[in-house]
């Protein structure tokens, strides 16, 4: 599932469960939409990301690449160390902003285990 939310000048994705070869009839849509837009900041939230495979890492390149053409930033909030794995391995983690200070919500159905949660104090 991706859902897509604006404000004045940034677009945000939320991304929920797996971003892959089943999901991807969707990628021409969210993409349209988003790069209709016209934003300089796109934030994709993947937080709730089950699984991406090179599929979904093609998708979210495709994105970045749109955004920076335009002058634009595009921003990866919550991603996982395999999903920033998948991007280094396709050549594109360059692309991205890693947003490091994120913390998914404690009590989201987060699949990246014990990384996301706070340190203790």
């Amino acid at each position: 599932m991706i859902e897509i939310s604006t404000s004045s000048t940034t677009t945000t994705l939320l991304v929920a469960g797996d971003l892959d070869l089943a999901e991807r009839d969707q990628f021409p849509e969210v993409t349209a939409r988003v790069v209709g837009l016209r934003r300089q900041l796109l934030v994709i939230d993947m937080c709730r990301v089950t699984f991406m495979d090179s599929t979904g890492a093609a998708f979210l390149i495709s994105l970045a690449d749109a955004g920076r053409r335009r002058g634009g930033a595009t921003v990866l909030r919550g991603a996982a160390d395999r999903d920033l794995f998948v991007l280094e391995i396709c050549g594109a983690l360059e692309l991205f902003r890693i947003d490091p200070d994120h913390r998914c919500e404690l009590g989201a159905e987060s699949p990246h285990g014990s990384q996301d949660a706070p340190a203790p104090a």
